[in-house]
């Protein structure tokens, strides 16, 4: 079976919300620790283990790279797969304004990468797995709209057209 692999590299915007986010919630724990007045329980159990949990499960759905074969997209995460299959996409299209405007519905904006449920005016409802929205690839299904960033988006593209039209998937 034929393989193709893709890193997902990060933005600049991407490590600076990181980096901010994770310093801003370890700032939340340190204070709760070392408050002159202790808070409540409950409020203390919040506020000492609400952090480190939202940042492991960021990490944990982080978007490490994207692998192409023969039939599925895999989007490599932290700790998962999610796989795409090539059956059914209508196109794949390369825009680096994809992402632009977007509002996050269930989604993580930007800690570790973006993942997650959007809306956009230009693309609808869709679904992110990215990490350098300048790189998207829009992947169009009948129901469904997601957004990928490999590290090459060309390469990609090419590449997953060639599949699709090599298998003659039906659309």
């Amino acid at each position: 079976m034929t393989t193709i692999e893709f890193r997902a590299p990060r933005s600049k915007g991407l490590y600076v919300t990181t980096a901010t986010t994770v310093a801003v919630l370890a700032l939340v724990v340190v204070a709760a620790l070392f408050a002159p007045m202790r808070p409540p329980l409950p409020a203390a159990i919040v506020l000492v283990g609400l952090p480190p949990l939202l940042i492991g499960a960021a990490f944990a759905g982080r978007v490490r790279g994207y692998v192409l074969t023969e039939d599925t997209i895999i989007v490599q995460r932290g700790f998962w797969e999610t796989r795409l299959p090539l059956a059914g996409l209508r196109s794949v299209t390369g825009d680096v304004d994809a992402m632009r405007g977007s509002i996050r519905v269930l989604a993580n904006g930007g800690v570790f990468s973006f993942t997650g449920r959007f809306w956009s005016s230009k693309l609808g409802w869709y679904r992110a797995f990215a990490t350098d929205p300048s790189r998207s690839i829009v992947l169009r299904y009948p129901q469904r709209t997601v957004v990928i960033t490999p590290h090459d988006p060309q390469h990609f593209i090419m590449r997953a057209r060639t599949l699709i039209k090599a298998a003659d998937f039906p659309k």
